[in-house]
């Protein structure tokens, strides 16, 4: 793998020094950086920070991970927790070449104990350089995977049952446990207690969201006051229209929060040609992220050439200056088939993210969107953005845990205030 790549980059607070001298290496030679931090040598747990860079590799967002800790065995584990990660341990420039070439490793973890930053630099490097292309390895690696999926219950469809005429209905253990999430909403979650709901501590939430505000009455001073905020928190990125991008690519000048733009907003209704201009402006002034409003008419139309040709001109210009994609579906306004339809075409557009709402029509994310999203997209690893009335820590973790891999919203500190209260 010898071009540029984009590559999440974590420690713990025993290998933050380490981390802060590698990344100026790897973006001297080109790389796109996404630090998921810690941003400190004040004392965290590895296995949140270890997480988060798998979380991103597994959804796509980015190529490869590297995961310091004191002796990267740790993060090693927590990594290959997440499912679809591969995440190996190295010492040496064998070690990672092997890791790479017979393992197809997809996150690399250093120990900073053992590692010094000269010895780091060539151990990433012979990472990076090194791909899983023969076909015995490629077969052991599948057979790892395979192994993955058998532990979680990843089985063939089972017979469970049949309808008044006598059709088999095939659900995976999957649908079955979504059946019964679904019957305890209904319920009102009867048998469980409050505690059941799954957690997202803080930090990790924090470097999950995009701080957005998208009203058309937001002035400087909001803008300013939303970048203020973004950098006390640690948020993903600033997600802004594009006529804000100069001021906020200012404002967060060498810090890890990314800018985000809106193209095609509200609607989604210029022709491609109109949004892959405003893409390329958007970049050219320092935005790192483009969330594009897909055609909506066009696809509802069934004119699905249209459609592609819509997201790929988007997403061209974003590979061109190196920015990810994501891709509006606006879910309020289509049927479960049009969504699918919309995020296939996402996958073959080759976008990053598909996303539900811009926060401006009849309705905005639902858990059952987000599920859908998610199942369609797995197979091509696109991340999946929850937005449109995500206000409360809760919401947030709905979307999680109904697959979401990251949250757009305006009311972040306030997610943030109610995910740090239920610590």
């Amino acid at each position: 793998m010898n071009q540029n790549v984009r590559i999440a980059i974590g420690s713990d607070h025993g290998g933050f020094d380490l981390k802060s001298g590698l990344i100026p290496f790897l973006r001297g030679k080109g790389h796109a950086i996404e630090d998921c931090g810690t941003f400190s040598n004040k004392a965290v747990d590895y296995p949140v920070i270890a997480q988060d860079v798998a979380r991103r590799v597994a959804a796509g967002t980015c190529d490869v991970g590297i995961m310091i800790d004191g002796a990267g065995i740790g993060s090693a584990m927590a990594a290959n927790k997440v499912k679809g990660i591969r995440a190996a341990a190295c010492y040496n420039e064998t070690l990672a070449r092997n890791s790479r070439e017979h393992n197809g490793a997809m996150v690399l973890t250093l120990g900073a104990g053992q590692t010094d930053l000269t010895e780091a630099q060539a151990i990433v490097t012979a990472f990076l350089s090194t791909t899983c292309t023969e076909d015995r390895h490629l077969r052991r690696v599948q057979m790892i995977m395979d192994i993955e999926g058998r532990s979680h219950g990843d089985r063939p469809p089972i017979k469970t049952g049949t309808l008044n005429q006598g059709t088999n209905v095939d659900l995976s253990p999957q649908d079955i446990d979504r059946i019964a999430m679904r019957v305890k909403e209904l319920l009102g979650g009867a048998g469980t207690g409050a505690s059941s709901a799954p957690r997202v501590d803080a930090q990790t939430l924090a470097h999950m969201i995009d701080h957005t505000i998208l009203r058309p009455d937001a002035s400087r001073a909001d803008v300013e006051k939303l970048c203020r905020e973004a950098l006390t928190h640690n948020f993903f990125s600033v997600c802004v229209n594009s006529t804000w991008v100069p001021l906020v690519a200012q404002l967060l000048k060498g810090s890890p929060v990314k800018v985000c733009a809106v193209v095609g907003f509200p609607l989604g209704a210029q022709p491609p040609e109109i949004k892959a201009m405003e893409t390329r402006r958007a970049i050219r002034e320092g935005a790192k992220e483009i969330d594009m409003v897909i055609n909506i008419g066009a696809l509802k139309s069934g004119d699905d050439e249209l459609v592609l040709k819509d997201i790929r001109a988007v997403v061209e210009a974003c590979k061109d200056g190196r920015a990810l994609s994501k891709v509006i579906l606006e879910t309020s306004l289509l049927n479960d088939e049009e969504k699918i339809k919309a995020c296939t075409l996402s996958m073959k557009a080759r976008a990053d993210f598909v996303k539900t709402s811009t926060g401006f029509s009849t309705g905005g994310a639902t858990a059952e969107d987000i599920a859908l999203m998610a199942r369609t997209v797995a197979s091509k690893k696109l991340g999946v953005k929850a937005s449109g009335g995500v206000r409360t820590y809760a919401d947030a973790v709905k979307m999680i845990s109904a697959g979401a891999t990251r949250i757009g919203s305006s009311n972040s500190v306030k997610i943030l205030e109610e995910a740090r209260a239920n610590a």
